[in-house]
């Protein structure tokens, strides 16, 4: 793409369209020609020189016209939740001339600081020169800042949620068919203001929507890399019903600042033999190292690694870097026009699918909104950091513990074989029991510190009244009064009722008689009808209301003999008084 002085080709447009960028303005060439070239604003050039960030026009950039990265998921960073902008996504997705085509989305997802954005603007480069239909290198010229989604050097990090470049690229593959190219930037993992829910989450969604996910890392694959993917893509998984294949589709592992070419050489070839080396699963490996890898294998139908080198001193540590070849390594820039073009070549490009369905623009805006919501919600498990889930571990096995601790004991006290024993002896017994249980919970070692721990105790508490609840109401059914209550008392109305019918007869009031001779004979049904549930089993609802109406008749008897009582004594005091009182 041979450029003059001055000039910037970020983004070459062809003939009639307008500037891919608002700070880019045509300009005409010798003889008055209009060449596909585009000029750079000097004050914009110096202001990049000094350490001003450049960006492409954001946030509504489909609302004026001009390309540029637009947000489609948003942060709330006080309340770590994420709202999808559906405005925004409808806005970029649903174009007339691309809202049928399948939709092939490319993501870049990893640690925050790494460089994602960077690459990503790499992606646009390659995909406006192949718009344009040019054969010349298409990394631009040397002394051409680079433009796109937002990047710039320093520790904190940049892009939030995730965003999509406003303008869908239309990709014509081997076959002759169209697909739509969307290109995807992710908030970085780890930063200091998200949880371990957040980096799931738009990991988990990023995987989720995207037909190839890079997974940017910086000089290895560490084991603590392949197990937080582990739980990104679990999140995913989860939030995916009825998944009969594989869930997610390619994944690029992407190893920058690659220090050990002697041992895997840069690029593709490098990068699958290091790879291979790094999921193989070797029968001395610990189980849970297995499971990472099985795991990994499990969920992505492709899985591939490319290894790029550092891309030199004066990147990594210039404060106004704007992204100039100049001034990238000889080495990185060799190797990216090897990964790039692989990673975007037409053959390479796979649509979008979901249980083998190829998805379209419009129906990746619906996915978007269904497993949006599906995160918004509570039906997910919350993922955890490692010291956390490891203290949750720590006090749960803590508390099962002290538990069966206090079970064994209250047990072998009133257990099953056990004779009936005093409510008051269970209740003093269960206190015992219940303190040295919570002082063996309060001895163990445990992560997360005391007051991690204080809810742990506080289940643990629960539990145990819990538990002797349970246990009083099964030494209360091995008292025999109990236990025949319900028949002593439909026994003894029985025979207050017959001796009610025969003195009734007697004094001649035959209409009673007869009546205290049917509620007898309902009485005895109601009786053998409870014999036979407790013996059988069966009709256990009609056995609960027998007992229900016994302990009730028992409860107004016993309830008016003590009121009658009291009542006695209480005039018999009465009566005495004022015997006492002339006595003296």
């Amino acid at each position: 793409m041979p450029l003059g002085d001055g000039r910037l080709s970020a983004f070459s447009l062809p003939p009639g369209d307008s500037p891919a960028h608002p700070i880019l303005a045509p300009r005409r060439g010798r003889g008055g020609s209009r060449r596909r070239r585009l000029h750079v604003d000097p004050c914009t050039v110096a202001a990049a020189a000094n350490g001003v960030k450049l960006e492409a026009a954001g946030g509504d950039a489909m609302g004026r016209g001009k390309p540029g990265p637009v947000q489609i998921v948003l942060v709330h960073k006080e309340a770590h939740s994420f709202e999808l902008d559906e405005k925004a996504l409808s806005r970029v997705l649903l174009q007339d001339s691309i809202r049928d085509m399948d939709v092939v989305v490319v993501s870049v997802a990893g640690a925050f600081r790494k460089g994602k954005s960077f690459l990503l603007d790499f992606m646009l480069r390659y995909m406006y020169t192949q718009k344009e239909g040019s054969m010349s290198d298409w990394l631009g010229q040397e002394d051409e800042p680079l433009l796109g989604f937002s990047w710039r050097g320093g520790s904190d990090p940049e892009t939030t949620g995730i965003q999509i470049w406003s303008e869908v690229f239309t990709v014509a593959k081997p076959d002759g068919k169209k697909v739509a190219v969307v290109l995807m930037d992710t908030q970085g993992a780890f930063d200091s203001q998200s949880t371990v829910k957040d980096c799931a989450t738009i990991f988990a969604l990023s995987t989720m929507t995207s037909s190839m996910q890079i997974y940017n890392l910086s000089q290895n694959i560490q084991e603590d890399d392949l197990q937080q993917l582990q739980l990104f893509t679990e999140y995913g998984r989860l939030a995916m019903d009825e998944i009969f294949l594989k869930p997610f589709q390619t994944l690029m592992f992407l190893v920058r600042d690659w220090s050990f070419p002697y041992e895997y050489p840069y690029g593709l070839e490098g990068g699958r033999k290091f790879l291979e080396k790094r999921l193989k699963v070797k029968t001395h490996q610990h189980e849970e190292i297995q499971n990472v890898r099985r795991h990994i294998h499990s969920c992505f139908t492709m899985v591939n690694c490319f290894l790029l080198p550092h891309p030199g001193l004066k990147v990594a540590t210039s404060p106004g870097f704007d992204g100039r070849l100049k001034d990238i390594a000889a080495e990185f820039k060799e190797q990216l026009q090897q990964f790039i073009p692989f990673v975007l070549d037409p053959g390479q490009l796979l649509e979008k699918e979901i249980n083998g369905s190829k998805v379209t623009c419009r129906g990746l805006l619906e996915y978007f909104k269904a497993y949006i919501k599906i995160y918004q919600g509570e039906d997910l498990p919350h993922p955890k950091s490692m010291l956390q889930a490891t203290a949750e571990a720590n006090n749960l096995a803590a508390v099962a513990s002290a538990k069966d601790m206090y079970y064994n004991k209250m047990e072998q006290m009133c257990g099953g074989d056990k004779p009936y024993i005093s409510p008051e002896i269970l209740e003093e017994k269960h206190q015992q029991h219940r303190a040295s249980a919570l002082e063996h919970f309060q001895k163990i070692k445990k992560m997360g510190g005391k007051e991690f721990s204080q809810r742990y105790e506080a289940e643990l508490e629960k539990e145990m009244t819990e538990l002797f609840e349970h246990f009083a109401k099964h030494n209360k059914s091995k008292n025999i009064f109990s236990t025949f209550r319900t028949p002593a008392v439909i026994f003894s109305a029985i025979i207050a009722l017959y001796i009610s019918s025969g003195l009734t007869g007697f004094l001649g009031l035959d209409v009673a008689a007869q009546l205290c001779n049917c509620v007898v004979g309902l009485l005895l049904i109601a009786l053998l009808a409870w014999g036979y549930i407790r013996y059988s089993g069966q009709y256990r609802d009609l056995g609960v209301v027998i007992d229900t109406t016994a302990d009730f008749v028992l409860e107004q008897a016993t309830s008016r003999v003590g009121n009658a009582t009291r009542a006695a004594v209480a005039d018999t005091s009465g009566a005495r008084a004022p015997a006492d009182k002339k006595t003296q």
